[in-house]
């Protein structure tokens, strides 16, 4: 067995996206093979219902498959095939956007004001580009969850882990998404399979991935609050972990626990050509999609 040495540590970057909903983005939009076949990953967190309610209203995908992942609040969805919903807390939504939709988000908190999310968006391969769109909407409900002796809870979204398999299937990375709690004090080692790209995005409490024997120590919030930044062994909130080749991950929970994403997939291993939430392989295909934005003809449903 070896132990996925870390090859990057960064904090979420705040940003702000859609009609102005200010949110912290751990990757996205720079080195398409950072994460293959995962392109962008968003933290919607907010306790100001002025900084989210504006959401993210219609705007076309077309390549890509999108996971909404809610923690607190509402966010209400809509699309130009006719589908309608509403993610509550512990709900997942999987669209698989394809030949191409038009999409629209918008979030409600909770009773207290309270908003937060997730969003990751993974490639499509070349030959599925222009699939028809589905999607899978997944209730709390749903989705496995597992309590290890040690009190580790692990919640499985998609593909396989401690024996259990997640709602969501037919996807072209085959992901592995896992919501992991470990408790304070504990140390725990998962398997992940060794072709498979991965990270970690730490949301809740602190901890240190191991590399061997050795620690690697992430940013916290408090020290990118400050004028000085240094590596300690503590990862803290909105951290992200990127993984290199390897077939286990291996935490040390702090003195509050940790909870974190761990996330796999099977790389794709394809040119990208990317421009907003549309992603093809090549710069025709990408100005042919923008030129049937414009001429109404993007919807092939």
């Amino acid at each position: 067995m070896s132990i996925r040495p870390v090859k990057q540590i960064s904090a979420a970057v705040p940003t702000m996206e859609g009609a102005g909903v200010k949110l912290h983005r751990a990757f996205g939009f720079t080195d398409p093979q950072m994460a293959d076949p995962f392109l962008l990953f968003d933290d919607f967190r907010n306790e100001k219902p002025k900084d989210y309610l504006a959401g993210f209203p219609w705007h076309p995908h077309r390549g890509i498959e999108t996971i909404t992942y809610v923690l607190a609040g509402t966010v209400e969805h809509g699309d130009s095939l006719g589908n309608r919903g509403s993610l509550g807390a512990g709900d997942i939504q999987w669209m698989t956007a394809g030949s191409g939709i038009m999409h629209q988000e918008m979030p409600q908190g909770d009773a207290n004001g309270r908003m937060h999310g997730f969003q990751l968006w993974a490639n499509l391969p070349s030959s599925l580009k222009m699939t028809d769109p589905r999607y899978q909407d997944i209730k709390a409900a749903e989705i496995p969850e597992v309590i290890d002796d040690d009190g580790t809870v692990a919640r499985v979204v998609s593909g396989e882990f401690w024996g259990r398999t997640g709602p969501v299937d037919g996807i072209a990375a085959e992901p592995v998404y896992l919501d992991i709690s470990v408790p304070p004090g504990k140390r725990k080692t998962f398997k992940v399979d060794t072709y498979r790209s991965a990270f970690a995005y730490i949301f809740a409490g602190s901890g240190s991935f191991s590399d061997a024997s050795k620690p690697f120590g992430v940013l916290t919030e408090k020290e990118l609050d400050g004028e000085e930044l240094t590596f300690r062994d503590q990862s803290g909130d909105r951290t992200l972990v990127v993984f290199d080749t390897g077939d286990e991950v291996t935490v040390q929970a702090g003195e509050k626990g940790i909870r974190f994403l761990l996330v796999s997939g099977k790389p794709i291993q394809e040119p990208v050509a990317w421009h907003g939430p549309i992603v093809m392989n090549t710069r025709q295909q990408l100005n042919q999609a923008i030129r049937e934005l414009q001429a109404g003809t993007f919807i092939k449903g």
